[in-house]
């Protein structure tokens, strides 16, 4: 939920609870009137009293279906706001990695762009950690980019100008840092997806994912 929506879902509560509270209070002033008039019916003043309760009573009826109209006016604002089916179902892909050998690499398409998916070698996870952070142009640790150490996963970007780098095949350039090359200018990423040399300002971004058990990954 976003925060818009939840903005107008507590403003709608908030105009049915002023509603609530508004009718209780002038139908209590209806009912007390009702009740000064049935024991007043030989009072000179009961038409006055019979005209200030048919004026409470139009103000409850005018409040309550004013509170209705309102409801239904902001009801398809408020519905418009939720995300439609097909776009909830683009914003999200699972994806059966049991079948990927160490050492191999798959891409699969979210929200539009490659997402790598590498299951990494001991060798590639113990070259990934042993970096000096300090010395990476977007420092970060390997360990805050991955949720298991073989299973790395990444949006498959350059964060130079969007091109899509290679390694993901056997027979790819891989650049110096055994990890991706961006072959248009030159960007070096590392087993991480760390940018290691090259015009790239960034790492390649981590999507949001989790594993839903040893088999499945559901990106976004």
């Amino acid at each position: 939920m976003n925060t818009a929506y939840l903005i107008l879902l507590v403003l709608i509560v908030l105009i049915f609870l002023f509603i609530y509270y508004i009718s209780t209070r002038v139908w209590f002033v209806v009912d007390k009137k009702n009740q000064e008039l049935k024991s007043s019916s030989e009072s000179p003043n009961n038409e006055k009293v019979a005209d200030d309760t048919r004026r409470d009573f139009l103000s409850l009826s005018t409040i309550t279906i004013g509170g209705i109209g309102t409801a239904a006016f902001i009801w398809p604002f408020l519905k418009s706001m939720n995300p439609a089916e097909d776009t909830l179902a683009l914003g999200s892909t699972e994806v059966d990695i049991s079948s990927i050998e160490e050492g191999q690499s798959i891409t699969v398409k979210w929200r539009g762009k490659p997402v790598f998916i590498r299951r990494r070698t001991k060798k590639e996870i113990d070259e990934a950690n042993k970096v000096n952070i300090q010395s990476l142009p977007d420092p970060a640790q390997d360990t805050d980019r991955v949720q298991k150490p073989e299973w790395l996963i990444l949006v498959g970007v350059c964060t130079h100008l969007g091109c899509v780098p290679l390694g993901q095949k056997i027979s790819d350039k891989k650049g110096e840092y055994n990890g991706w090359y961006c072959p248009c200018h030159g960007s070096h990423y590392d087993t991480s997806g760390r940018i290691r040399k090259g015009p790239a300002p960034d790492n390649l971004a981590v999507p949001p994912y989790k594993f839903l058990n040893d088999n499945i990954v559901k990106i976004g």
